[in-house]
């Protein structure tokens, strides 16, 4: 059984111009120790994704269908009201949250509350987890604070005292304090310099492997997918197009949005290539484009694309594709 199964789950968002198909039918799995890469544009619905599994989406925010299932346990029917909303405070999902599942948010600025230290807002989460006393909470604070590579003389700095990229890393000691099941990563790295966002990502993935954490990344950025992942799942559109184990997206690509985005992506290994960017823009999720959602930006896409919502073809075992001619693209590139 899975640790984390997600079943067609959609999420919309109801803005003055109609609904918003920010997650439209996503499903994906991830085993307990393991790594998911969820990589795509931005606005293609990755952290809508995560705040659904995280029941933290804002008020106009509805779960249109789906389910979400932890440890075996069906979690959207412990929140989701009759009209789809979620119910922010209910005591089971508080429990889960954070304890089990937590998450490393994007927007470190804004993540902290500016008026308290960083290192109380760190105590609070592990006391109203668990019954220990501030000796101990301030104790483990400071563990975390030396694992992420902040001096532990700062734990009580207030958030406008932290750099950008200290603040990133104490939102990572933050979601790692209660040793949780699985952590969700939105852009974990983004304002670290190369040299720590390396060094982190490699005790990250150390403190993995001994807890058997499992994590699920979201990035821009194919090398870090690359580094930390065992497998990858390509959003575009509030759709999953293309998801298999690393090597297989990598080394198999069997979309052409895939294609698109390893195209853009300089390599340091093999021959010299031109980069080569996707044309066009991302569809509008309120009118997006009918059958496949990258049917405009395709130089591959025929009259069916267009009619037709391509279903996931499998490419090899674990390897689907939701393109109509993903067998043919896939010969076509490895032939290339």
């Amino acid at each position: 059984m899975a640790l984390l199964e997600v079943k067609n789950l959609k999420v919309h968002f109801r803005i003055q111009e109609g609904w918003v198909k920010a997650v439209d039918g996503v499903s994906f799995s991830i085993d307990k120790g393991e790594t998911m890469g969820l990589v795509g544009e931005s606005g293609c619905g990755k952290t809508t994704a995560a705040y659904a599994i995280t029941q933290l989406l804002p008020p106009n925010g509805y779960i249109k269908g789906g389910q979400i299932f932890f440890k075996g346990r069906e979690l959207l029917s412990l929140s989701k009201k009759k009209d789809g909303r979620l119910d922010d405070y209910n005591e089971e999902i508080r429990k889960i949250r954070w304890k089990e599942i937590s998450m490393i948010f994007q927007g470190a600025m804004n993540a902290f509350n500016p008026v308290f230290k960083i290192g109380d807002q760190i105590m609070e989460a592990i006391q109203l987890h668990e019954d220990v006393d501030d000796d101990e909470a301030k104790r483990r604070t400071q563990e975390l604070f030396k694992f992420v590579g902040i001096p532990e003389d700062r734990i009580n700095n207030y958030p406008h005292e932290f750099s950008g990229g200290m603040k990133q890393r104490a939102m990572i000691a933050l979601a790692l304090a209660l040793n949780p099941s699985f952590i969700i990563a939105d852009e974990p790295t983004t304002a670290l310099d190369v040299i720590t966002q390396d060094r982190v990502l490699v005790e990250i993935k150390k403190l993995q492997d001994q807890l058997k954490m499992a994590m699920m990344i979201i990035t821009h950025d194919v090398s870090v997918v690359a580094e930390t992942s065992n497998k990858i799942a390509v959003m575009y559109a509030g759709r999953i197009m293309e998801i298999g184990t690393t090597a297989q997206v990598f080394k198999n690509t069997a979309h052409p949005y895939t294609a698109g985005l390893l195209g853009s992506f300089p390599s340091i290994e093999g021959p010299r290539k031109r980069l080569v960017s996707i044309p066009g823009v991302p569809p509008d999720l309120v009118n997006p484009p009918s059958g496949c959602p990258f049917n405009p930006r395709c130089r591959y896409a025929q009259k069916i694309c267009s009619e037709i919502v391509p279903p996931g073809i499998e490419i090899e075992s674990g390897h689907l594709s939701h393109c109509h001619f993903a067998k043919e693209l896939w010969n076509e590139l490895r032939r290339g």
